[in-house]
């Protein structure tokens, strides 16, 4: 723009000086007043494209700063939406271990509960024995009946310890299951809490 205001500043000084010698062998005063005024119209006009070229230059750094700005905010944002996607990510990977955790817990609760129906069954068993044992052996304690019982009763007895030790066993297998599935609510409600939109 400034080199086009200069070239026609040129073109018009070029045109006024021809003018003017060419008027200066006889010319008029009215013609020279006239050039004067063209010379003056034409310094007016490239002053005022000056201005406006100096406008447009304004608006335009102006509009480059805002398109700036606009790309810091939306790189900002494109931060925070990728950070909120690992998140998520991460906690659906959580999930998907405890989900898989919880299920190797029901595993082993079901075959501990099998097992214990098992015990229980045989415990059925050697105390019906103990007592078809008692019956024959009422008053009468012969040394080999005698052994038998005692060593039927020990079994009862280990027996017994299995069961309790196994009942334990899935009390605190039932506890760890929920709080397994404490955390896998809290996971669920972190996630359901990122999709939710901002």
């Amino acid at each position: 723009m400034p080199v086009l205001v200069l070239c026609l500043l040129c073109a018009l000084a070029t045109t006024a000086q021809l003018a003017l010698v060419g008027f200066t062998s006889g010319s008029e005063p009215a013609q020279q007043e006239e050039l004067t005024l063209l010379f003056h119209g034409a310094l007016q006009l490239s002053q005022a494209l000056n201005g406006v070229y100096k406008a447009t230059e304004a608006q335009l750094t102006k509009a480059g700063d805002s398109l700036s700005l606009y790309g810091q905010v939306l790189g900002l944002l494109g931060k925070e939406v990728s950070q909120g996607q690992d998140a998520a990510q991460e906690l659906r990977a959580s999930l998907l271990e405890m989900q898989i955790e919880e299920d190797g817990l029901k595993l082993q609760a079901e075959a501990t509960a099998q097992a214990l129906g098992e015990m229980a069954r045989g415990q059925q068993v050697l105390r019906e024995k103990m007592k078809r044992l008692e019956a024959q052996l009422k008053g009468v304690w012969l040394g080999h009946a005698r052994q038998e019982f005692e060593a039927l009763k020990a079994h009862a007895d280990e027996q017994n310890h299995i069961v309790w030790v196994l009942t334990g066993h899935v009390q605190r297998q039932k506890q760890e299951m929920m709080a397994q599935q404490q955390r896998l609510r809290q996971i669920q409600e972190r996630l359901h809490m990122a999709a939710l939109p901002a």
